[in-house]
């Protein structure tokens, strides 16, 4: 921040003063007068009497004198009010250090805080609704008056007002340069002029005196004894009367000329001040043009500072999106590294079943076979069954025969005797063949408890099996979708990264 210092104080102040004395307020004399606010509390009424109305001008004590409580009072309420002024009217924020301290102004009389108290008065006056009326005010004034506002108003305004004020008053240089500029070739056309009116009025001043003396020569000569004849008397008389009249067109050419020799003094003195205050405004007129250019350079920077910040948010969220799918692309990492677990235990679970399910188709054969040999043990025993049905039909026929009583002894003895051997070995035959039946049974029974136990199993490792196929085709849809997707997302970290060393190299340079 700019400090004034204490010569540019006092010339500010002095200034101020003499500002303040043009708005017709009362007791504004002297630096002195300034410290109670009563004159500065007028002159804010003069700028906007709408907010600074004349309740507000009441509540201003005017009988403070020596009073220094009662001048920090005025003070205190005309800071307030001109904050409040600056807040909510005018719409801009006034920095701390350009905020007075009115308890060292109304106790101490302190002329840097007086300065700045006065600074933000004329901030209020050049951007409140008569601000082109004060300004017209300022250009009136001197160049280092102007010098000072100008530096003040800089001072107090770090706000698009600035570039305002300042084209503004480029623009009014130029109009009073140009109008300077037609002032001085006007009195230059007027000098010339009057250079030769006075050439010619000199020209004819020495043709009039060569005439005079041709004519006092004359009328030397012509005095002769005879003067008073009438026609000699007669042209005297009229050589006397156009000599009166040309001495007094002397004499007037002469007050004349005079006349335009101090005109064209003062007409050069004022071209020569002319042409300074066209060069002090010329230099002023650049000085704003710098000002500017300045501002505009600003702007412009602010402006890409302004994108660059907004692309610096973008590519910060963008980053935050980038982080969001690292950690989506982790997830579904870990999640297919689960699936693949997964396919590794159903493609083990789909062998063991495979292995079953060869097992099964050995079990089917073996159970096949089994049934080929039940079904031949089976024919056997129905044989047996039909041979033991027939040795039992002869066993029965032979115990009917045993009751005839007619036959012979020999002959009853040696059937008797075969018939026991038949019986005997008919019994044996029959009671082998039950325990050949009875085990063919057991093994039947058993044979049957096995083909179900190996049907049931091979139904178990049909459904396992099935359902293995339809998770071990789930498990692939789902391992080609997260590989697509794998690669999606692999390709948009790879642009990512891309865009993020564009913008590291766009930064860097």
């Amino acid at each position: 921040c700019i400090h004034l210092s204490c010569l540019y104080l006092s010339n500010f102040l002095s200034l101020s003063v003499f500002q303040l004395q043009t708005f017709q307020v009362p007791s504004c004399v002297s630096k002195h007068e300034l410290t109670s606010g009563v004159a500065i509390a007028h002159v804010l009424n003069k700028i906007d009497s709408s907010w600074f109305n004349e309740t507000w001008l009441s509540r201003i004590k005017e009988d403070g004198g020596t009073n220094w409580r009662l001048k920090v009072s005025n003070l205190k309420k005309i800071l307030q009010s001109m904050m409040e002024y600056y807040h909510d009217v005018l719409g801009q924020q006034v920095s701390d250090e350009h905020v007075p301290d009115v308890c060292l102004i109304g106790e101490m009389g302190d002329v840097t805080e007086l300065g700045r108290l006065l600074q933000l008065v004329l901030g209020c006056a050049v951007s409140c609704d008569q601000k082109q009326e004060h300004i017209q005010q300022i250009m009136t004034l001197e160049e280092s008056v102007q010098h000072v506002v100008m530096t003040a108003i800089q001072e107090v305004h770090n706000t698009p007002l600035l570039h305002t004020y300042f084209k503004r008053s480029t623009c009014a240089f130029r109009s009073i340069l140009k109008q300077n500029f037609e002032n001085a070739m006007k009195i230059e056309q007027v000098i010339c002029l009057c250079v030769i009116q006075v050439s010619v009025l000199m020209e004819e001043k020495s043709s009039l005196q060569v005439e005079l003396q041709s004519l006092r020569e004359r009328l030397n000569r012509c005095e002769t004894p005879d003067v008073s004849s009438t026609i000699t008397n007669k042209k005297l008389l009229l050589l006397q009367s156009q000599m009166e009249q040309l001495q007094e067109e002397n004499y007037r050419l002469d007050s004349s000329r005079d006349d335009l020799r101090v005109r064209a003094d003062v007409l050069e003195r004022e071209v020569t001040d002319l042409q300074l205050r066209n060069e002090e405004l010329t230099s002023l007129a650049q000085e704003a043009q710098s000002l500017k250019d300045e501002m505009d350079i600003l702007r412009h920077s602010s402006d890409r500072v302004s994108r660059l910040e907004a692309m610096v948010e973008t590519y910060k969220r963008k980053l935050e999106d980038l982080g969001d799918l690292r950690r989506q692309v982790r997830l579904l990492e870990e999640r297919n590294h689960v699936y693949m677990q997964r396919t590794c235990e159903l493609e083990e679970e789909l062998r063991r079943a495979n292995a079953i399910r060869s097992q099964l188709d050995t079990y089917k054969r073996q159970a096949h076979e089994m049934s080929a040999k039940h079904s031949a043990e089976a024919m056997k025993a129905e044989k047996w069954q039909f041979e033991y049905k027939n040795l039992n039909d002869k066993y029965e026929t032979l115990l009917k025969e045993r009751e005839v009583p007619h036959r012979s002894l020999t002959s009853e003895q040696g059937d008797s005797v075969t018939v026991s051997i038949n019986v005997c070995v008919c019994v044996d035959t029959v009671v082998r063949l039950q325990q050949e039946n009875k085990t063919l049974c057991v093994q039947e029974e058993s044979y049957r408890h096995r083909q179900e136990e190996l049907q049931t199993q091979l139904e178990d490792s049909q459904r396992s099996q099935n359902t293995l196929e339809t998770q071990n085709r789930l498990s692939q849809q789902q391992i080609s979708e997260l590989s697509a997707l794998v690669e999606e997302l692999q390709r948009a970290l790879q642009e990512q990264d891309s865009k993020t060393e564009d913008v590291s190299n766009t930064h860097t340079h």
